[in-house]
């Protein structure tokens, strides 16, 4: 759908410069989702990896983020291989909510209500975040924390549009559960993409 080069908003790796490629094509469809236009893939050009690693080495970056609409509904294995050939740190973000293909360094899952991630993936998270619209939202944090190993970092994201209603809330939540952390989208507020 695009490609941008850009500085990480979210979670453990906020900050860092990262290359994204968001991939066209979801059958999730959140309806607070922030890239509906994302979720069909046939209003989307297709791309050879060949030209995708092109633009990642040509911006020099040495991370890349692969994110949608949903990227878990493809087989992503050649595209991570050339990555990887290339000495690129490669990241996924996905709701797991089909099996997640390729040798990522990185795996961010954040499972949603519209459609629940595959039990059997959440133990390939590196990175759990919640997004948090209301309060229920914690208790389908833990549960969904329940599946994930000991050592996955765990997040609550308000969601953007709610922030300023849920962040309190947030915050009181991981004072009281300290194994959570707060994340923001930091991109937005620097207004970039």
């Amino acid at each position: 759908m695009e490609h941008f080069y850009t500085i990480q908003g979210e979670g453990a790796f906020t900050g860092f410069a990262a290359y994204f490629v968001r991939l066209g094509g979801c059958d999730v469809g959140c309806t607070w989702c922030d890239v509906k236009d994302s979720w069909d893939a046939s209003k989307h050009p297709v791309f050879s990896i060949d030209e995708i690693l092109e633009w990642v080495l040509n911006s020099g970056a040495n991370r890349v983020v692969i994110t949608g609409g949903e990227p878990a509904m493809y087989d992503l294995n050649e595209l991570v291989d050339a990555f990887k050939k290339n000495q690129i740190v490669v990241h996924i973000e996905t709701s797991a909510a089909h099996e997640i293909k390729g040798a990522f360094d990185w795996v961010t899952i954040s499972p949603k209500k519209f459609k629940f991630p595959l039990d059997n993936e959440m133990s390939k998270a590196h990175e759990l975040k919640i997004i948090v619209y209301n309060k229920s939202d914690f208790e389908w944090a833990e549960k969904w924390a329940q599946c994930c190993s000991s050592s996955c970092k765990l997040y609550l994201q308000p969601e953007w549009d709610r922030r300023d209603a849920v962040m309190n809330q947030i915050i009181d939540y991981v004072k009281i559960n300290p194994h959570w952390q707060i994340s923001q989208q930091t991109h937005k507020y620097l207004g970039i993409p």
